[in-house]
């Protein structure tokens, strides 16, 4: 039989009425309390800011609309507003000098008032802040009074700035940038507006520097176009070029090419071409040689002054000029020689140097030295004074040298075996067709301006001359040679060929002849070619012809 178990039924008890009832009440009491407090609190910010409350940067919170005018008040007693100033100098504006005084036109009040006391708790982490205008006051006419008696504002105080600048030309240095300097002129606005403020704020200081408030220098020493110019002018003073002529040397640097420069208004340097070409025409002045006197001690012993002929240094003036412009622009410090029309064989006493054909037309002889040893001695026959072609004194050079040459004038064609032109075309050649030479065969019998020389003679100059080499030619009084008979002619000689040369140019008339005249074979003990000591200084040249090239 099935066991039936009784299972007994449990009921819940009932909280008892009266405890709830209780519970509740006190929770209403309290409630009710809290309410009454936040109100209380509430109604107390009728009459008092709410926290957080911040009006003109003073923090009233908590305080009444006369506990603040108070606080203004204490904070305008005693108020001086300090000016620093450049340079460490500091100047004060009192409350008494501006006559500083607090109003109050009731905006404090309207400030209170627009409070909603019952939301005062959210203010508790809510920052409020006012701005008024018109709770201080003070005399503007004494406040610009006090400004315009600031001694930072006075002239005999005041010092404007002054821009970065370029030096001069300092010697040894070239050019440097003096830096800028500061001064202390103010804006005056600016300063007025930034004390208006500090003023109104109850700013006790204020920093004229930070403020930004002083007039600034134009240019810097940083400026980057006065740095270029700068720069750029010292690359170019900076060159000096060392002219050789022979053992002498003439410097130019920036002692004086800096007076030849300036800068342009768009900050270039300009270079002077004009300056530049006439410092190389003075070089030209001073070294050229060419259709200058030359002073020739002879192979006779006397000391002779060739004043004709174009032989010696020419500077091409416009070549050299451009390339000193180019060296200069570029800041190419160099030792050089200046660019050469022509040039001479030494920048020694006498341009000429030790290897020269010497022409001595009155005594009809001639001397070819080469590195100062006599390589060839003869007569020859000059140009035909009775016709007036005779061949002019000077110093030329061997303008070049040909074989088997024709030489053409008028009514005539002449071929030569060796001829070597020196002046146009007044040259020396081989003559076969005369029997004799030398003497005064030329004054009647001579050539149209041509040196004509024995077939020999010509042969060995020929073969030991060369283009550019000197061709001096002159007359020297007391040389003149005794007229020899001429030898006869062998039966089998052809008729002499006309003489192959052209007309020369206009020269000077010829020297006399005088019948006393030294061997023309003998050699003087002195060297050739060089003046002795005790002879005269050479006469002033006279200037080089104007240079067309």
């Amino acid at each position: 039989m099935e066991r039936q178990r009784k299972v007994k039924s449990r009921k819940k008890k009932q909280f008892p009425m009266k405890i709830a009832a209780a519970v509740t009440g006190m929770l209403v009491l309290t409630c009710a309390a809290a309410m009454g407090i936040y109100i209380k609190k509430g109604q107390s910010y009728q009459t008092i800011f709410f926290p957080n409350t911040i009006i003109n940067g003073m923090d009233v919170s908590e305080k009444t609309v006369e506990e603040v005018k108070s606080l203004i008040a204490s904070g305008i007693d005693g108020y001086t507003l300090t000016l620093k100033e450049r340079g460490g100098h500091t100047e004060t504006i009192t409350k008494e000098e501006i006559a500083l005084h607090s109003v109050f036109d009731g905006s404090l009040e309207k400030l209170l008032e627009a409070q909603d006391p019952m939301k005062w708790w959210s203010h508790r982490t809510e920052v409020s802040n006012y701005d008024i205008q018109t709770m201080i006051a003070y005399e503007e006419a004494l406040l610009q009074q006090k400004m315009d008696s600031l001694q930072c504002f006075a002239e005999d105080f005041v010092q404007a700035p002054t821009d970065a600048y370029r030096s001069d030309y300092i010697t040894g240095e070239g050019y440097k940038i003096i830096p800028e300097t500061p001064g202390n002129r103010l804006v005056k606005a600016t300063v007025a507006t930034a004390i208006t403020e500090a003023i109104q704020d109850l700013k006790e200081e204020i920093s004229l520097e930070q403020l930004d408030a002083y007039i600034k220098p134009g240019i810097i020493a940083a400026d980057p176009g006065l740095q270029t110019v700068v720069s750029e002018l010292n690359k170019q003073v900076g060159v000096t070029v060392k002219y050789q002529f022979g053992d002498r040397i003439e410097t130019l640097s920036g002692e004086t090419t800096h007076h030849w420069m300036s800068v342009n208004a768009d900050q270039t340097i300009a270079l002077d071409k004009d300056q530049v070409a006439a410092y190389v025409k003075s070089l030209a002045s001073k070294y050229n040689t060419a259709y200058q006197k030359k002073n020739l001690k002879t192979s006779y012993g006397k000391t002779v002054v060739i004043s004709g002929g174009f032989y010696g240094f020419k500077i091409n003036q416009g070549a050299e000029a451009d390339e000193l412009y180019r060296i200069i622009r570029a800041g190419e410090s160099q030792t050089r020689e200046p660019i050469y029309s022509q040039k001479g064989a030494s920048h020694g006493a006498n341009d000429y140097g030790d290897t020269y054909v010497e022409i001595n037309l009155t005594a009809q002889h001639l001397f070819f030295y080469k590195n100062g040893k006599l390589i060839q001695e003869s007569d020859f026959v000059s140009g035909n004074l009775a016709k007036k072609h005779d061949t002019p004194p000077g110093a030329y050079a061997l303008t070049y040298k040909e074989r088997n040459a024709t030489l053409k004038g008028e009514n005539y064609a002449t071929p030569v075996s060796y001829w070597m032109p020196f002046n146009g075309n007044i040259g020396m050649h081989d003559a076969g067709w005369r029997s004799s030479f030398g003497g005064s065969i030329y004054k009647t019998g001579g050539s149209h301006g041509c040196v004509n020389l024995p077939p020999a003679a010509a042969k060995t100059i020929f073969e030991n001359i060369e283009k550019g080499i000197p061709v001096l030619c002159y007359y020297l009084e007391g040389t003149e040679a005794k007229p020899t008979p001429a030898p006869t002619p062998p039966p089998t000689t052809a008729a002499p060929t006309p003489l192959p040369t052209t007309a020369a140019p206009t020269t000077a008339a010829s020297i006399p002849e005088t019948t006393a005249a030294p061997s023309t074979t003998a050699k003087p003990p002195e060297g050739p070619g060089q003046v002795p000591a005790t002879s005269p200084a050479p006469p002033a040249t006279s200037p080089a012809p104007p240079e067309t090239s």
